[in-house]
């Protein structure tokens, strides 16, 4: 088993040049190299004559080049054109910003090239997705399935295929099996050897399909029992952490005072809250609901609970526009002898001084911030409360920091965006889930429309005529300034084309990353003001700004986004009581984007959006996973091997004890997903 892990020098056809090029790679050792999975492969068995490519779709061929020609477009875009031929014809072959295949193009050399025909201008012509140049003593015609790899300058795929072959003939029969005995069979699943060998060098297509599912199953049990080895040591009944014992009326006064009713969900995941609050245990909860369904005010509560027993409680948002929403959220919420305070990265230093010192002494009961109050000089008198908003933006080692301000304290974590239960069991396998799936009555559900870029002036008009009634709009891009790399729309220049044009008579804002935080508070002080009539933003409004009287919002390139991100987006406007409407706008070149659309269209829930992201991009691309395990996961496709996260989960849950014992699964453990120190061990 160690061998294993033993360095990839040693291995044959390696040694310490090529070393050096893997681990550009992340490749250390021989269990690297076992798991560093073809990104495609070419299939010889399908090749087609040139005179038949059917322009349009993908398609193989096999030629000889005859010339290799490289420019460089007005966009700075490097492009190789390689003309191949056949004993049909001849068909120009393109690479984009691939500039090292200058030197490995040349005339003469026979290649199979894998791509989409395109019409291009009078000729038709081939964008090359995969290609391999085919050795002079193997026939054109060989049939069988090769293995891409990603790769990196100096090692060519050709000397890929024989370093994963001599480390597949010398360790893949040494790969322990960490499932239980007769599990895999159950399941018609193959020993991790047959599928290692599968996944790398398939001889038929379901045999590649069924190694993939194999080495699912594989990463995800492990994943599963890393997360098990988390919560177990989160649930020792030997940690003692934070009680609870209200001395004051505090949390019913803060309920008395609000200006609506708490929902049905909202009393349920508040009282499962409280009762994790009044046990020694330290509570570790993850809150999750979709967008406007009130999760602000249940984090306030608990706060309010944890001032109310005699603690201080912290609550850490990703961008400074959140924290200081919440900040102000939180003044209105609270009577006034709650001390409330925000620290952020644009105050000043003398008050930033005063409030850590009030803070140090207790006077302060509750502070908001950013990742500055995980700084060494934030320092609580007793805190019994760390609140973390949008979770998914911070990693593990940042939460467990805020959990070091205090002994042991209680944390619930608040996640805006909804992610499907099971997912949700994985990616927060330590923490108890609460869900609000409630949203508060008489809110309106926002209309959404999808149009062509050709419908961009109707769009215009229609938020046109909404700010002549009143209302207040914003209009989201992709990007700061123009980009020579991609066609989107820019948001410096729309903004000046906006106020310049249609909104000549209103007042047009700008809200962008890079502004100074008193500028975007400033901005964005101004736009909840009235003073602003139309927000030009890019994604900074995604989370944080809430502006009740923003009715309509335009989202450009909306075929850029992501369903999650869109649904996010669309959440900034619809917060009050009149009817609200989102506009994307765009022109989506796959039926991926086409799809993403229409789902928008069709519905409002955060949770059924959620699952449709999951099964059209996966999750890492979603709720940037990568503190969570899941963006390691190799081959698992999280929709199609759904049953498998079930299957693992239970195997996981199922076991006795860790496995200890296993000397070769905790080592895999340990090499995979390396102990943390988690909150309630601080």
């Amino acid at each position: 088993m160690n061998a294993l892990f033993a360095s990839v020098r040693y291995l044959k056809g390696v040694g310490p040049r090529r070393e050096k090029l893997l681990q550009r790679l992340g490749i250390r050792d021989v269990y690297d190299l076992l798991w560093h999975i073809p990104r495609s492969y070419i299939d010889r068995t399908e090749t087609v004559k040139i005179r038949n490519l059917p322009v349009g779709e993908v398609a193989s061929i096999t030629g000889v080049i005859e010339t290799v020609r490289t420019s460089v477009s007005s966009r700075r875009i490097t492009v190789i054109k390689a003309i191949v031929r056949d004993d049909s014809g001849v068909i120009p072959v393109v690479w984009f910003n691939q500039d090292y295949l200058k030197n490995v193009l040349k005339p003469g050399l026979q290649i199979f090239v894998r791509g989409k025909v395109n019409p291009g201008y009078g000729q038709a012509e081939m964008w090359a997705y995969d290609y391999d140049l085919i050795d002079k003593d193997k026939t054109a015609a060989e049939p069988g399935i090769d293995p891409v790899y990603p790769s990196t300058e100096g090692i060519s795929q050709k000397v890929w295929r024989q370093i994963i072959r001599n480390a597949l003939e010398e360790y893949a029969g040494i790969y322990p099996e960490i499932a239980p005995p007769g599990t895999k069979e159950k399941l018609g699943l193959l020993p991790a050897r047959q599928a290692f060998w599968g996944i790398h060098f398939p001889a038929r297509w379901e045999q590649q399909e069924l190694s993939r599912r194999t080495l699912a199953f594989e990463e995800l049990l492990l994943l599963q029992l890393a997360i098990r080895r988390e919560h177990q040591s989160l649930r020792d009944p030997q940690v003692k952490g934070v009680k609870n014992i209200e001395r004051d009326d505090l949390v019913s006064r803060v309920v008395r005072g609000l200006k609506f009713s708490l929902t049905g969900a909202q009393k349920r995941v508040i009282a499962e809250i409280f009762r994790d609050m009044e046990d020694e245990r330290p509570m570790n909860r993850l809150i999750q609901g979709d967008v406007g369904s009130g999760k602000t005010i249940v984090a306030a509560l608990a706060m309010a609970k944890a001032v109310s027993s005699g603690y201080q409680a912290a609550l850490m948002a990703p961008t400074e526009i959140l924290a200081l929403q919440h900040y102000k959220t939180l003044k209105q919420v609270y009577p006034p002898d709650v001390r409330v305070e925000v620290l952020t990265g644009s105050i000043t230093a003398k008050r930033r001084d005063e409030i850590l010192t009030a803070t140090a002494e207790g006077w302060n009961h509750i502070l908001v911030g950013t990742h500055a109050l995980i700084q060494e000089n934030v320092v609580f008198k007793k805190l019994g409360l760390a609140v973390i908003d949008e979770q998914h933006r911070f990693g593990v080692s940042q939460r467990a920091l805020l959990g070091q301000k205090g002994f042991r304290p209680d944390v619930l974590v608040m996640s805006a965006t909804p992610i499907p239960r099971t997912l949700a069991l994985t990616i927060y396998g330590d923490l108890d889930i609460s869900t609000i799936d409630e949203l508060p009555p008489g809110r309106l559900p926002v209309k959404t429309l999808a149009l062509r870029e050709s419908g961009r002036d109707k769009a215009y008009r229609f938020l046109l005529k909404q700010v002549k009634q009143g209302r207040q709009g914003y209009v989201v891009c992709p990007l700061i300034e123009e980009s020579e790399k991609q066609d989107l729309t820019d948001a410096t220049a729309l903004y000046q084309r906006l106020q310049a044009g249609i909104f000549r008579d209103h007042t047009v804002g700008l809200l962008h990353g890079r502004m100074k935080p008193a500028e975007k508070d400033r901005v964005i002080e101004d736009f909840r003001r009235g003073k602003i009539d139309v927000l030009v933003s890019t994604t900074v409004v995604e989370v944080g700004v809430d502006i009740p009287n923003a009715t309509v919002m335009i989202v450009e390139s909306a075929e850029r986004f992501g369903l999650s991100q869109l649904h996010q987006l669309r959440g900034r406007v619809g917060r009050g009581a009149e009817q609200a409407y989102c506009i994307l706008l765009g022109n989506p070149r796959t039926d991926v984007g086409l799809e993403r659309l229409k789902v928008m269209e069709r519905t409002n829930d955060g949770f059924e959006i959620a699952n449709e992201d999951l099964r059209l991009r996966g999750p890492g691309d979603i709720w940037g996973l990568k503190q969570h395990g899941l963006s390691e996961l190799k081959l698992t496709n999280l929709w199609k091997d759904s049953d498998l996260l079930h299957i693992t989960r239970d195997i996981a849950a199922q076991s006795v004890s860790l496995p200890d014992e296993n000397r070769a699964i905790q080592q895999l453990l340990n090499k995979k997903y390396p102990p943390t120190e988690n909150i309630a061990a601080n």
